[in-house]
């Protein structure tokens, strides 16, 4: 019987994020990876060498976001029933969420990396993710005394 090769999700929204999230791409790229972020000028390029999934641009504070965040809902669900990763690994923000918790309730693993930009206080994602993340990293120590069960082990940069 042939082994099985791990499926793993990387999972972003656009700027920064995504920026740390490809930071992460050399070592998925051992497992049967793609890439799931926002679409914009500056993520368009990623389809040409990975597969690539992409959503709706949300910004929450916009009242666009009552209609980007639903159809996100219905891609997170789409995407993830086609692909069925057995890891999905996260460096934030909003977009991810109905897609991390897809995965939790499929029962797959969910790692989420909180933003490198956050020293002293939490993302609202990080908020929520950290409440069913299998494992949760922070890239700075002080931010441990806002999440008391994560990871530290520095920057990935």
């Amino acid at each position: 019987m042939k082994n099985k090769k791990l499926k793993v999700c990387l999972i972003s929204s656009s700027g920064g994020h995504l920026e740390q999230l490809k930071q992460l791409i050399p070592t998925a790229q051992q497992y049967d990876m793609f890439i799931v972020t926002e679409a914009n000028k500056s993520s368009l390029s990623l389809g040409e060498k990975y597969k690539t999934y992409y959503m709706r641009q949300q910004e929450r504070k916009s009242f666009s976001f009552f209609l980007d965040f639903p159809i996100n809902i219905g891609k997170s669900i789409v995407t993830f029933l086609k692909e069925k990763p057995d890891v999905v690994i996260s460096t934030g923000a909003g977009m991810v969420i109905p897609f991390c918790l897809f995965a939790k309730l499929y029962g797959k693993k969910v790692v989420f990396l909180e933003s490198f930009a956050k020293i002293n206080s939490p993302t609202i994602t990080g908020i929520v993710i950290y409440r069913f993340a299998d494992r949760f990293y922070v890239q700075w120590e002080e931010m441990k005394k806002h999440y008391p069960d994560a990871i530290y082990k520095g920057g990935i940069y």
